[in-house]
């Protein structure tokens, strides 16, 4: 770990970090279902709604200036995915809004006899809307199946299901349940191999790595930035040829240009400022490192910094785990192998439901989650439902000594 990284300067950029809860500072492991968010990401919000409050295309100053922090949080986005074509970033309500969208949208161009394929361990953010476009075209879904050993997916499963057929595979970069890397790059080039296309659901593993639409080559992708230290603003990229040629479902009078017809109704201005806000916070963190450069070389190294940062604590706190009788993790636990996951770790106790362990934690001033995080199909799989896992989500602003306290109450309650 660099000398450099100071997880106590950075916990002062996050107001809600100083929160106490039932007379002891609150510890903030709910981050998988969003993080916290610097002051300066309140502050954008605010002076936008407060100084520069307009709708887009307007011919006085109000507008014009809107306009042109609008354009530079694009920007700023396309950045932060790794792609250089502003354009082909539009903005949403959420993830799940913007997938159901674009599902509508590709449902057009399948037909009956055309295969889907999704994974049993994603969110089913990155399911459903496509199981139910693919009913609306005919088309046939294919489930890959995870491996529950390690909580990863079969990717001989994939192999065997993967065919000319095939028109999309959606999958997801991380798992938000169990914390899983999929090996994205390899599923990519498989897919493209028989002319199918990809949806990268990446909304899991934004805060934790640094994303690269380009390198990847993937077709689309979706994440929402109030999992990366942002307000709720859902993101959208895909190809451009691709986002100009699909029948995109849009008001007459909206714009038919990208990012425009992707862009249903006015925009979540306010949080788009915001989104961009907190991916200057990330700049700074590189800059804190040393980094100079443009804005993807900070992000670079604030990535490279948050990734080791952030296996140190998870080992440590996996570790601690595995010394509990009490308690099974769910997902990778081996050391060597921490490059295959992010520090999201689901826990079952085996003698108290997820729903109570989460309580008698939050007695202690824990905030963790409980149930299926929407990955349905893995808690089913798991054999977890109705009750579901607890979700303990570290991200890069919490501490060895907030671990620490996790694991002394887990310890006291057997």
């Amino acid at each position: 770990m660099s000398l450099r990284w100071d997880v106590n300067r950075l916990r002062r950029e996050f107001p809600a970090l100083a929160r106490a809860s039932n007379s002891r500072q609150a510890v903030y492991f709910d981050g998988p279902a969003g993080s916290q968010v610097p002051q300066r990401v309140a502050d954008a919000v605010s002076r936008y709604l407060l100084q520069t409050n307009a709708n887009h295309g307007g011919h006085f100053t109000t507008s014009r200036e809107s306009d042109a922090l609008l354009e530079g949080a694009q920007r700023a986005v396309a950045d932060l995915l790794g792609v250089r074509d502003a354009g082909t970033i539009a903005f949403g309500a959420n993830m799940t809004t913007l997938t159901f969208a674009l599902s509508r949208a590709l449902a057009r161009t399948w037909r009956a006899g055309d295969e889907i394929i999704v994974t049993k361990l994603d969110h089913d953010a990155n399911v459903t809307p496509w199981m139910l476009a693919a009913r609306d075209a005919g088309a046939t879904v294919r489930h890959i199946g995870i491996r529950a050993a390690d909580c990863t997916l079969d990717l001989d499963d994939f192999e065997s299901k993967v065919s000319p057929r095939t028109r999309l595979v959606a999958v997801g970069c991380a798992s938000n349940a169990v914390g899983t890397i999929n090996p994205i790059s390899s599923i990519i080039e498989r897919a493209h191999g028989v002319g199918a296309q990809v949806f990268l659901d990446a909304v899991h593993y934004a805060p934790h790595a640094l994303m690269d639409a380009t390198s990847w080559d993937c077709d689309f992708l979706a994440c929402s930035a109030y999992k990366f230290f942002g307000p709720h603003v859902g993101v959208l990229y895909g190809k451009r040829k691709l986002l100009e040629e699909l029948p995109a479902y849009k008001v007459r009078p909206a714009p038919d240009d990208l990012p425009g017809r992707w862009m249903t109704g006015t925009p979540n201005h306010e949080g788009i400022i915001g989104t961009a806000a907190a991916i200057d916070y990330l700049c700074d963190i590189g800059r804190g490192m040393g980094a100079t450069g443009d804005r993807r070389q900070l992000l670079k190294t604030a990535f490279d910094g948050i990734r080791d940062y952030e296996r140190e604590l998870g080992a440590h706190l996996i570790a601690g785990l595995k010394r509990l009788p009490q308690i099974r993790i769910w997902g990778i636990t081996d050391g060597e192998r921490c490059h295959e996951r992010v520090p999201t770790i689901a826990i079952t106790h085996s003698r108290l439901p997820a729903g109570k362990l989460a309580g008698q934690l939050d007695r202690h001033g824990i905030f963790t989650w409980h149930g299926n995080f929407y990955a349905l199909a893995l808690s089913v799989a798991l054999g977890l439902e109705p009750e579901g896992m607890l979700r303990i989500g570290l991200l890069h602003y919490n501490t060895v000594e907030e671990v620490e306290r996790l694991l002394a109450v887990l310890t006291e309650l057997d």
